[in-house]
């Protein structure tokens, strides 16, 4: 969550409550309290110069917002069918995350929540070094973001977890 100072706090410090969204047959799920909200796709123009896994800009709420591709960062094979935006608070900014799919909120406890694989686990170094070099804040958040296995959203789904 933001702080005074309009940084981020180190992940591993949120509430257990995250958006899981869907990135080919990546599910990841991304703290909620840097999610601010999660719309249809809106119009991306594309950033001459910009990393592989920004698609662009896109002007959310009137304020010009980096776009990032997360089957790019990630590097999920084949092409991106975003069909949501993710917009996260980043300190006093913001960035939205192209998703192919928001399956919900739910409530993961701490312990499982050190049990799942980091986010950008697979992401390649350059990928990593290109978020940090944009934006040190999103990195942080971003390493704060895990991945989570089928085996434990059947889990989570027969629980019927928030």
């Amino acid at each position: 969550m933001p702080d005074q100072g309009g940084t981020v706090n180190e992940p591993g410090l949120w509430s257990g409550f995250c958006i899981v969204c869907r990135v080919g047959s990546v599910l990841c799920a991304l703290p909620v309290e840097y999610v601010s909200e999660t719309m249809r796709p809106l119009t991306v123009e594309a950033l001459a110069g910009a990393p592989s896994f920004v698609s662009g800009v896109s002007i959310v709420r009137g304020i010009p917002t980096p776009v990032v591709d997360a089957t790019r960062m990630l590097g999920v094979a084949g092409p991106p069918r975003t069909s949501r935006f993710v917009a996260l608070r980043i300190g006093v900014r913001q960035v939205v995350i192209a998703v192919d799919a928001v399956l919900g909120v739910r409530s993961l406890s701490p312990r499982a929540l050190e049990e799942l694989p980091p986010l950008l686990r697979d992401a390649s170094s350059d990928v990593i070094e290109g978020i940090g070099t944009l934006d040190a804040d999103l990195l942080v958040v971003l390493r704060g973001a895990k991945i989570v296995p089928p085996s434990v959203w059947a889990l989570l789904d027969e629980a019927g977890a928030p």
